[in-house]
């Protein structure tokens, strides 16, 4: 089947200024997109996609009525826009701006000014988030396949289990923080745990240990998804016996890639 290429993209740009507008849309007909709408307010980008569906949102930060954070926070609550790929274009480099993005599953986040290729392989990114090449997939029972998600935020469990389910695996658990995933594991059989870092109670290393070390799945994969930028932090996860770290946000190739070496074991 013929996948969906960059050039057939729809792409709503909510960009305030008319230069930066001009500018990003300059870029995207430079790499073939030429199907862009734009919005100058969130609440009128809502409006627009609540009539019909873009493929993409790029978003600035900074809005007249919100923040880029909240309107990726609106769509991700509601039933119609919740799957739309969202991508931001901002200098803002505050955490409390950018966690929330990163929660809620962003194809990428992109400073002011970026590079085009940064532009070209979040595209390509958004294709392979709107249809998955499951190809090289299709050989292993990938339904078959039990995955526990741990992560206090609901937007971000709920959007690493649309990545999971456009790959075919539906057979998905989820606990808010590590002590009710011990639970589960206690009582369950999964083939792979997904995990985020940092989570009241237990966190994500603090699970990790507790696997490896106590439990009776103690080979059990185990993704490690965080936005910890702290390298000691990140290298003492990595001790605890993670078969995988990954940033987030992350994507569908991420995704493949642990199950190919760490779940299905192949090369």
């Amino acid at each position: 089947m013929q996948r969906i290429t960059i050039g057939e993209l729809v792409v709503l740009l909510v960009e305030p200024s008319p230069t930066q507008q001009k500018i990003i849309t300059g870029h995207l007909s430079q790499l073939g997109v030429t199907r862009v709408e734009w919005e100058q307010s969130a609440g009128a980008a809502l409006e627009r996609m609540r009539r019909a569906n873009p493929d993409l949102v790029i978003s600035a930060m900074h809005l007249p009525d919100m923040t880029g954070s909240e309107l990726i926070e609106n769509m991700r609550l509601s039933s119609d826009l919740g799957d739309i790929p969202f991508m931001l274009i901002s200098s803002e480099t505050d955490v409390r701006y950018l966690t929330p993005l990163r929660q809620a599953g962003v194809i990428a986040i992109l400073p002011k000014p970026y590079e085009l290729d940064q532009l070209k392989r979040a595209l390509f990114t958004t294709v392979d988030y709107l249809e998955p090449d499951t190809e090289d997939l299709e050989d292993f029972p990938v339904g078959e396949l039990r995955v526990l998600i741990v992560d206090d935020s609901i937007t971000s469990r709920h959007h690493i289990s649309r990545l999971f389910n456009r790959l075919g695996i539906v057979k998905i658990s989820e606990a808010v923080n590590g002590k009710q995933a011990v639970e589960l594991i206690n009582n369950q059989y999964f083939d792979l745990v997904v995990t985020d870092y940092n989570m009241p109670e237990m966190d994500g290393k603090e699970l990790t240990e507790y696997i490896r070390d106590q439990s009776k799945q103690a080979s059990i994969p185990i993704l490690m998804i965080t936005s910890e930028s702290d390298s000691g932090r990140l290298a003492a996860v990595q001790q605890s016996g993670v078969s995988a770290i990954c940033d987030k946000p992350f994507d569908p190739k991420t995704i493949k890639r642990v199950l190919k070496t760490s779940v299905l074991n192949t090369n």
